[in-house]
């Protein structure tokens, strides 16, 4: 039996919510569905958009765990983005202030795609359609 419909959505938690909030919207252009804190946790908790679609909640706690992330820790792998030009989403993150990895060929699908980070240094990537 199917009973799963889809992906609802990603939760983040960073360690610099307004850091961490500049890059999901000013960088990568996140629409804000909803703002709330959520005092008896002392959190934020931010909804956000793209495209119209509900995507990621983005969150603050106070004092937060650094996440392992190298090499291939357990858990979260990373964050994939499909875009229709590698080349642009690359020039305009870069434009951006952000590093971004060289561009490689998936040797499976022969698509493109390359891995940049957010403020926290969660692996991002872009993948080409």
């Amino acid at each position: 039996m199917q009973f799963l419909k889809g992906i609802h959505h990603i939760a983040i938690i960073s360690s610099d919510y307004e850091r961490s909030k500049v890059f999901y919207t000013d960088v990568l252009g996140f629409t804000i569905k909803q703002e709330v804190f959520r005092a008896e946790r002392q959190s934020y908790k931010l909804d956000l958009c793209l495209d119209g679609t509900y995507v990621i909640e983005l969150f603050s706690f106070p004092n937060p765990r650094p996440r392992p992330s190298q090499p291939e820790a357990a858990g979260l792998r990373h964050l994939a983005f499909r875009v229709s030009d590698i080349e642009k989403g690359v020039d305009y993150l870069k434009g951006k202030g952000v590093d971004v990895e060289a561009i490689r060929i998936d040797e499976y699908t022969g698509k493109r795609f390359t891995f940049f980070r957010d403020p926290d240094g969660l692996p991002l990537e872009l993948y080409e359609e």
